[in-house]
């Protein structure tokens, strides 16, 4: 069985190939890709060859973890039906290229119990849901954050649970093209801003180099939650954050009951995913689509599309 993938063959080259995919076992399920979606986080940093050591890392490999489709395939064993929509947040079921997180391909090999059933009006909007389970990760292990720092889609998730949970943050962002968008929060130019008393604080810029600025908008004993991906070594000045008794947390890779609260969430109203997906393309044309999402300020989220 063999199926078309976007291959990241080296830093900076990228094709879409025919792969061989490994055989179905009795708990997994072959899925047809409609969408994925386009991380600017960890696949620009798998593009660009600036991804720290991490576990499975290595070229060729087929990237993402946000594509959903149709089941057309269910094992036994698998718990899942023929014809569901399901939302796959990574896959290992190539034979010639790694699986970081290879999920970007038109049909894909799973475990049953790793993919996630989801309302098929929901559409494209489903490639969302990783961001969506990082974002309720990054909320979960201490109080609202009453700064967010950046604006992009995982930020905006972010700004979007806390108001639903009774919140009202301030969000950051240097982009004038990024600031639009808000709904129950606002967006400045940190320049703009003169507040000096954050309790909590979460970063998903990715910029290792903000630890100092941001320790110094601490409130006495506030916390900064580090909710982003950092190709950069981190570092801070020890003197402001002893004297604000700062506290640092990082927020790791969500779980998988983030991602089935994140569907509920989004199932019952609570999170809207409205706006959030500027960009699409065929399946085709991954390579320009791959450098429109790097590249692009305009461009919040690409889609690929392999209907």
């Amino acid at each position: 069985m063999q199926t078309a993938a976007v291959i990241i063959e080296s830093p900076f080259g990228i094709a879409l190939r025919d792969l061989e995919l490994a055989e179905p076992g009795a708990s997994d399920v072959v899925v047809d890709v409609l969408h994925s979606g386009i991380s600017t986080g960890t696949e620009r940093l798998l593009w660009s060859g600036r991804m720290p050591p991490f576990p499975g890392l290595g070229y060729p490999l087929v990237p993402g973890y946000e594509s959903v489709g149709i089941v057309t395939h269910a094992a036994p064993q698998s718990g899942r039906r023929v014809g569901e929509t399901v939302f796959v947040p990574g896959a290992r079921c190539f034979t010639e290229a790694r699986c970081l997180f290879g999920a970007t391909a038109g049909t894909l090999v799973a475990a049953g119990d790793r993919v996630i059933p989801v309302d098929p009006s929901l559409g494209a909007e489903a490639v969302l849901l990783a961001l969506a389970a990082t974002a309720r990760h990054a909320l979960a292990g201490g109080p609202l954050p009453d700064l967010i720092v950046g604006h992009g889609v995982l930020a905006r998730l972010l700004a979007r649970l806390a108001v639903a949970d009774g919140g009202a943050p301030t969000v950051w962002e240097t982009r004038p093209e990024r600031r639009s968008g808000a709904t129950g929060y606002q967006v400045l130019d940190p320049a703009d801003d003169v507040r000096h008393d954050y309790r909590t604080i979460c970063d998903v810029s990715g910029d290792s180099d903000l630890l100092d600025a941001l320790v110094r908008r601490l409130a006495p004993g506030g916390e900064i939650v580090l909710a982003g991906f950092y190709a950069e070594r981190l570092s801070f000045a020890f003197p402001p954050a002893f004297m604000k008794e700062a506290r640092l947390r990082i927020a790791a890779q969500w779980q998988p009951d983030d991602l089935a609260a994140a569907a509920r969430a989004v199932a019952d109203g609570t999170l809207s995913l409205d706006g959030l997906l500027t960009h699409s393309a065929p399946a085709t044309d991954a390579g320009t689509a791959y450098r429109t999402a790097f590249d692009d300020p305009a461009c919040l989220k690409m889609v690929l599309d392999w209907s």
